[in-house]
């Protein structure tokens, strides 16, 4: 009905409320609120987590009390550090930190990976650091040796691959580049990227071989795919810029020496491959990229310890980098995946 045939109680009350909104008044009916700034970092760099509400070491305020649902959205609630600030201003040291990469569009189906990062955080949202202690280990991966932060997202282009992947290697580099926490185990933070697409794992393997030694690094690859196509088959009949891809980047990193030739592997391999022309064949190139395979039935067969019995035998002693397509598992659980493999008998 019309507003001025209205009772009068309520006319007043709407009165009464545009009042407030336009004079910026409060309402003496509400309680008045007023919550402290968010620390994401505690004063003296230490804190494992975030902390809330001004709260101290000895604080028994319920109001200090940790919620997953409060602060910043980082992963399993971690501190957030500006990591990616100019390398001569001042940045808490870290040993580990995680990076969200939020590319997508070097794939060849289903895009939108690049909203991962935030995904996985907002699923990491009830995981608390000071409660993550394991019944079988007896151990906190979180209140170990090193200090693990959130350095948040890179800062890439959707607009350009090229210019986005540079984006991402130069985000690494200055990551990585920093001096860590526990300098008595090592002097180089290790980086956790939250991906994206699989073709990010490219400049993270040029960022470690640029921070480890400048020699190359075993890859252990958890894949459905083997990810080792030839850029001249998968894309690069169109032109270069399009064989840089989520399924050539590691025949890209053999090619320019940043991986090892005799001790990678695949692990969870069973999506189908192709024999090319010329006599080019998929697993012939896998195994010129330096691969051994462990496919998805060699799990039925020797079990979980012997498949990771066979990866450390394969790496050895070596330096390693380990990269996860969500893809490796059963589509049954991970359905949103952008490809998923079907083995074929």
């Amino acid at each position: 009905m019309p507003l001025t045939f209205l009772p009068l109680p309520l006319l007043l009350t709407f009165r009464f409320l545009l009042q407030t909104l336009l004079l910026n008044v409060s309402p003496t009916i509400s309680r008045e609120v007023t919550f402290p700034p968010i620390a994401a970092v505690r004063p003296n760099g230490q804190s494992f987590q975030q902390t809330f509400l001004g709260a101290e070491e000895d604080d028994d305020d319920i109001l200090a009390e940790v919620s997953g649902v409060a602060g910043l959205p980082t992963f399993a609630n971690l501190p957030y550090v500006e990591c990616m600030s100019k390398k001569e201003e001042g940045v808490d040291p870290y040993d580990i930190a995680v990076l969200g990469a939020p590319f997508d569009t070097g794939v060849t189906a289903r895009p939108g990976a690049r909203y991962g990062p935030h995904g996985i955080r907002d699923g990491s949202r009830r995981i608390a650091p000071a409660f993550s202690w394991s019944v079988y280990t007896h151990s906190n991966p979180f209140a170990s040796w090193a200090r693990i932060v959130d350095c948040g997202d890179a800062p890439l282009t959707f607009l350009d691959n090229t210019v986005a992947l540079k984006q991402l290697e130069r985000a690494h580099k200055l990551i990585s580049g920093r001096e860590a926490n526990a300098t008595s185990i090592s002097r180089v933070p290790r980086i956790l990227t939250l991906g994206g697409d699989h073709t990010t794992t490219l400049p993270a393997l040029r960022a470690v071989y640029e921070h480890w030694g400048r020699e190359p690094v075993s890859v252990i690859h958890f894949d459905s795919h083997l990810d080792t196509w030839n850029p001249e088959v998968l894309g690069g009949g169109v032109s270069r810029y399009a064989g840089v891809n989520h399924g050539t980047f590691l025949h890209i990193a053999h090619e320019e020496g940043l991986i090892s030739n005799d001790s990678s592997v695949h692990a969870g391999i069973r999506a189908p491959y192709t024999e090319g022309k010329k006599g080019r064949n998929d697993l012939k190139e896998d195994r010129m990229c330096g691969f051994d395979i462990v496919t998805a039935r060699d799990l039925d067969r020797i079990g979980a310890m012997g498949i990771i019995d066979k990866l450390k035998a394969r790496v050895g002693d070596s330096k390693v980098y380990i990269s996860v397509d969500i893809d490796v598992l059963d589509p049954a659980y991970a359905p949103g995946t952008m490809e998923t493999a079907l083995s074929r008998k």
